[in-house]
């Protein structure tokens, strides 16, 4: 390839899979942050990719009509959202495009109903980094692939009260550990308050006791644990009020750390799509379950049973108690589906499976309930990419798609949930 040039004018052809500006120099594709389609850039070559180059707009030449004013101060900056430069009405289809070329690249064509939206600042879970100075402490998101960060004075993402913690809680944090020590701090709003698990790479003292306690206190923290690094068991180290989800009306005491939808609005939405996807199923399997997110209202909603399988011992047992709190139809059982997923005749009991895989998607479990007599299949997924994946298993095992809803919770950025139904 010819040595390119440090600067280039670019023409934006579309919007990539990552919220990025693509264009072409030579034959090699250019990914523009923060740029639309349409527009013509003097931009900078800054870095390689696996699949092109990096640049950054210098200069606007030509500007999109379909560009707007970002609601957020941060934006351009912070790396949380690529995509609050957009009018709405060119963000939702884009949107809605991402899951038909994701669709289309495994040769499938299917109506997709109109995209649910949740608001802003609903987002219930946030991801801080915080670094500790000489004499304060800097808490926020890092910059867009940088380890620099930007402290959050306001989000219109996030929930008030994730706001107001981002604000108050540098300052208690001062003089807690080492100068430029850093600590992953994931935020999580329940019923009760915050949820807050620290991770940093120390044993915690009795300082840092004493202060993360201090913290809790100042701030109306539900529960607060540490970890010393990332995978290891949580200890808790205040806990003021035991933290609580509802689904269906079902209070679920969540293990720190545990995963639940990034939004209420959210979780409404996809919620309502499996309980009507699996109307009259008596049988359900609801697989990668969680803390029972969909078990609940499915065994509240009609079924006479619901199997939960999770590879979670943790939230499983979450799950269970809960169950059992509530004289719930709910079984229990402890399986990681991407290695052992249920064969088609641990699947012949049940009129309906529900299944919501991490990103990675469900490949092993797909290819097991393409080989079963399972008659329903709702599927919520996270990745439109391994979702085609999946779903031309299921439907090469002669399944038809006979819905698909997609739902963005993840507000101005390139992620996409979504909930489909199969059908024998």
């Amino acid at each position: 390839m010819a040595k390119l040039p440090e600067r280039a004018e670019l023409l934006i052809e579309s919007v990539g899979a990552r919220g990025d500006g693509t264009a072409r120099l030579g034959e090699a594709r250019v990914f523009v942050p923060f740029t639309l389609p349409g527009e013509r850039v003097e931009a900078r070559i800054v870095g390689k990719l696996p699949d092109g180059l990096l640049a950054r707009a210098e200069r606007w030449i030509a500007e999109s009509p379909a560009r707007g004013a970002a609601p957020c101060g941060h934006f351009g900056t912070c790396g949380g959202c690529a995509l609050q430069h957009w009018s709405d009405a060119g963000y939702a289809a884009w949107k809605l495009d991402l899951l038909r070329t994701a669709l289309r690249r495994q040769g499938i064509e299917a109506a997709i109903e109109p995209l649910r939206r949740t608001p802003p600042h609903a987002r219930r879970r946030a991801g801080f980094v915080a670094r500790f100075g000489g004499r304060a402490v800097k808490l926020g998101f890092r910059e867009r692939a940088s380890h620099r960060l930007v402290p959050v004075a306001a989000c219109p993402v996030l929930r008030p009260g994730l706001e107001r913690f981002a604000t108050d809680a540098p300052p208690l944090l001062t003089g807690l550990d080492a100068p430029n020590a850093e600590w992953s701090l994931d935020a999580s709003e329940t019923e009760t308050g915050i949820d807050l698990l620290v991770t940093g790479a120390r044993t915690p003292d009795l300082k840092l006791r004493e202060g993360l306690a201090a913290l809790a206190e100042r701030l109306d923290l539900a529960r607060v644990s540490w970890r010393a690094r990332e995978r290891a068991e949580p200890e808790p180290i205040a806990i003021r009020r035991t933290p609580l989800l509802r689904f269906a009306g079902v209070a679920v005491e969540p293990p720190s750390g545990a995963f639940f939808q990034a939004s209420a609005e959210g979780e409404a939405a996809l919620t309502e799509e499996v309980l009507a996807m699996t109307q009259g199923a008596r049988r359900v399997a609801d697989l990668y379950a969680g803390l029972g997110t969909f078990t609940l209202p499915l065994a509240q909603g009609g079924a006479e049973s619901a199997l939960a399988v999770e590879g979670d011992a943790a939230a499983l047992g979450a799950l269970a108690a809960a169950a059992r709190r509530n004289r719930r139809p709910v079984r229990t059982l402890q399986r990681d589906l991407s290695r052992e997923p249920l064969r088609p005749d641990e699947l012949e009991a049940f009129e309906a499976v529900v299944l919501d895989p991490p990103r990675a998607g469900a490949k092993a479990q797909c290819a097991e309930l393409a080989s079963s007599k399972v008659p329903a299949v709702a599927m919520v997924s996270c990745n439109p990419a391994t979702f085609a994946r999946d779903a031309r298993t299921l439907i090469e095992g002669g399944y038809r798609l006979e819905r698909i809803v997609p739902v963005d919770q993840f507000l101005w950025s390139p992620h996409l949930e979504l909930a489909a139904l199969f059908r024998r």
